[in-house]
């Protein structure tokens, strides 16, 4: 792969555009890793295309961009199969100056994913650039752990590593989450191996004659932090308590494994699940936002993948019970 593949000669706010992953890392890995908390989902997403190759997310070469001023990276963005955008915190002029780049190298962007600020900055940028409207499609909320707090009442049972023999019905709760929060995947033994839910760790929490009640899934250590996700309670379980211990399970797991943070991401429409990490020691730091773009010509969204927010690089919102 090549690496820095376009930048301007001159800039002095300088954006370099790369498929290669560890060339990437290689400048800009210490700016994701000094802050691990608002960086978690690039920090995921570059582990695994590292670690599983540049075809982990779909065919097409991902695209990452670092922002160089004075010698130093001040911002990042990637963009995985053709779809749409991530970047890291930008200000106005940075993300005008992203959006004036990127169409003059000719991209077309079906979607931005962002915390709100960048990601309200970068849309209006692209709509004064391109005409296109822009809507949001979904509101995340972006949480960290601070003192862990096990629920009280806490219920009776225990957590449990998934195991092999268990695959199947892992598959069919992880299909039924995919379900709950509209995330259109194929999960079954053929295509799970390519499914953002491959390469997590899972817990059960059992009752106490050993039946599963809920699930959490932990992405593996990167960058000193651990994201929580899925979480899963099936519908007819929920309001028991189960979701909540499933978590503090997963999440003493992450700290034990030496994670410095522990993050995750809720839907910030739903209180019931908000007030439930926050009862067990999950502190909101940021919003993230995800906006559509839709073209004057109707078609120029069209070569988008999956959105970020359903797919890989953030994970979808929780459902808890």
């Amino acid at each position: 792969m090549r690496s820095d593949l376009r930048h301007p000669p001159h800039a002095p706010h300088q954006w370099h555009l790369t498929d290669d992953v560890d060339g990437f890392l290689a400048h800009a890995g210490d700016f994701l890793r000094s802050d691990p908390v608002l960086h978690t989902t690039p920090l995921s997403v570059t582990e695994k295309l590292r670690t599983q190759g540049p075809g982990a997310y779909g065919p097409k070469a991902p695209l990452f961009g670092r922002l160089v001023s004075d010698g130093e990276v001040r911002a990042t963005f990637h963009r995985l199969s053709g779809g749409g955008l991530s970047p890291t915190a930008l200000t106005p002029e940075q993300a005008d100056g992203l959006a004036a780049h990127l169409l003059s190298l000719g991209y077309v962007l079906p979607h931005v994913t962002a915390e709100e600020s960048t990601a309200n900055a970068f849309a209006e940028a692209w709509q004064r650039r391109t005409g296109a409207t822009y809507a949001p499609r979904v509101r995340l909320r972006l949480n960290r752990l601070g003192t862990l707090t096990p629920p009280d009442p806490f219920p009776a049972g225990r957590g449990r590593l998934v195991g092999d023999s268990e695959h199947e019905h892992l598959m069919q709760w992880c299909r039924e989450f995919a379900a709950d929060v509209g995330e259109d995947v194929t999960i079954d033994a053929d295509t799970w191996a390519g499914t953002r839910f491959a390469e997590k760790h899972y817990t059960y929490w059992e009752t106490p004659d050993g039946t599963p009640v809920s699930m959490a899934g932990a992405n593996p250590l990167v960058g000193g932090q651990v994201r929580i996700d899925p979480v899963y309670t099936p519908a007819h379980l929920r309001g028991r308590g189960y979701a909540g211990a499933a978590t503090v399970e997963v999440s003493r797991a992450a700290l034990a494994a030496g994670a410095k943070e522990v993050v995750l991401y809720t839907n910030a429409a739903n209180p019931t699940s908000n007030a439930l990490y926050q009862r067990v020691g999950y502190v909101p730091v940021a919003e993230v936002v995800v906006y559509d773009f839709s073209y004057p010509t109707g078609d120029a969204a069209s070569n988008g993948a999956a959105p970020e927010v359903a797919g890989s690089e953030v994970a979808g919102p929780d459902v808890a019970g």
